[in-house]
């Protein structure tokens, strides 16, 4: 088996392919021989278990994956890398590589197609500049996943794991927890890519929640009054929501209200309140 975080072979692949990273696609290849390992280990890459994997570079996360799980479909957008990945991932039968945009790809077929019998769970290092919306995408759709264990920007990944009703929670923080339980695994320094970027990243699992933890009686009112509480989170929950609702004909008064039979402060900022908060308070302004 080669060695795909090898400097010098990266250099070799990519000089014969005539393959440059791309800026645009936020291509970072890992070049720390550890980090992948440990990303399969802790990403429930085991027997019994087949893995979604989104972006391969050239396929060292990919082998790693390969090693330890049944099967393996990776989800790859850059076209140039298919006979790349030809060539670093032919000793292993167990991976299917598709060429697709993964928000545009069916993963409920994926996993009818691929996986029958098995548990399903999602690794992959993520582009920084779309980490939200994948991961979002992924737990919005309900697939019959365990796991998603992602690489993502340190920054992005302390905002995800983050506890609800701190300072460092934010609208997405409460959809992550709405849907699974976060965790933080380890950091990555930006030494362990190549080209480094500009920050250092870390690895988080989501543990997907089989049901959510609390019970409303419209769920897209609810990511509505949270999106609309964050997005002036400067201003307290009435001034904010008075703002974000307004095409509902809600008032302040209403929300005043509302807020104070949910047991929530009128002075009370959108980071200090919990995902209980927000759901007793849509429910009271539905």
């Amino acid at each position: 088996m080669e060695d795909l975080t090898n400097i010098g072979r990266i250099k070799e692949l990519m000089e014969r392919y005539g393959f440059s990273f791309s800026k645009a696609l936020g291509q970072n290849f890992l070049i720390n021989p550890s980090v992948c390992p440990k990303i399969a280990e802790l990403g429930n890459a085991g027997k019994g278990f087949g893995v979604i994997e989104i972006g391969t570079g050239f396929g060292t996360l990919t082998a790693e994956l390969a090693k330890r799980a049944d099967k393996v479909v990776a989800v790859e957008l850059d076209s140039r890398l298919m006979p790349v990945l030809e060539e670093t991932l032919a000793e292993y039968d167990n991976v299917s590589v598709i060429n697709a945009d993964v928000m545009k790809t069916d993963l409920r077929a994926v996993i009818e197609d691929n996986f029958a019998g098995l548990e399903t769970a999602v690794c992959a290092n993520l582009p920084y500049y779309i980490t939200s919306p994948i991961i979002m995408y992924l737990l919005e759709s309900r697939l019959p996943i365990q796991s998603i264990t992602v690489m993502v920007q340190k920054e992005a990944g302390q905002r995800l794991c983050a506890k609800m009703g701190t300072r460092e929670s934010s609208a997405v923080t409460a959809a992550v927890n709405y849907y699974a339980v976060p965790k933080m695994l380890f950091s990555v320094s930006r030494g362990s890519f190549m080209p480094p970027p500009n920050v250092d990243s870390c690895v988080i699992r989501l543990d997907v929640r089989k049901e959510p933890p609390i019970k409303v009686k419209d769920e897209k009112f609810l990511f509505r009054v949270i999106r609309g509480a964050f997005s002036q989170r400067r201003k307290n929950i009435v001034n904010s929501l008075s703002s974000a609702l307004g095409d509902m004909d809600i008032s302040k008064e209403n929300i005043s209200a509302a807020a104070a039979d949910a047991g929530i402060s009128l002075s009370a900022r959108a980071e200090q309140l919990t995902l209980e908060d927000y759901g007793r308070l849509a429910d009271r302004l539905i």
